[in-house]
């Protein structure tokens, strides 16, 4: 009976080890993250997508639009369209990773993402956060969700006043 009682905690020391590395905030992967979000902020395309497997699937604020590492600077300089400055603010960034029940790993990031608006220089500060999947350092799976609803309701203030303003003029 005390053989069972010593096996038995061994057994569950072996065990609750085992799971004691499923969270970090100091990795390879996050490392790589780190630098992806500084690639983005300089522009730097062409270095962004090699973070990425070939066959990663990429989901911002969408479950259906799937992009691919090749369409992320097409997809980035479209809405940058609207901004004369944007990047993610240095402080207030977070990151950690976790090793999930599957054994996968995953970083997940938490900052704010800052741009002035080229048509009357407006600061629009929008709070992001990512999810992202890796397989032999590379990025296979990304999920990004933010609220674009501030931005939208300022572009659209912003297109009423020049509707305005140009109706006026045909008077």
């Amino acid at each position: 009976m005390r053989t069972q009682l010593i096996l038995g905690a061994l057994m569950l020391c072996i065990v609750s080890c085992q799971n004691s590395n499923r969270y970090t905030q100091d990795s390879p992967e996050i490392e790589i993250v780190k630098q992806a979000l500084q690639d983005y902020d300089y522009q730097e395309w062409d270095q962004l997508v090699t973070h990425y497997a070939d066959t990663a699937k990429i989901f911002h604020n969408s479950r259906v639009n799937i992009l691919t590492p090749q369409d992320l600077p097409e997809y980035f300089q479209e809405n940058d369209v609207s901004f004369s400055t944007r990047a993610f603010e240095d402080e207030n960034r977070e990151y950690e990773m976790v090793i999930d029940d599957n054994g996968n790993k995953w970083v997940n990031f938490w900052g704010l993402w800052k741009g002035n608006l080229v048509a009357n220089n407006k600061e629009i500060v929008i709070p992001v956060h990512m999810t992202t999947q890796f397989v032999d350092g590379k990025i296979v799976r990304e999920y990004g969700y933010w609220n674009r609803g501030e931005l939208v309701m300022e572009l659209q203030a912003i297109i009423n006043e020049k509707i305005e303003q140009d109706t006026l003029a045909v008077e």
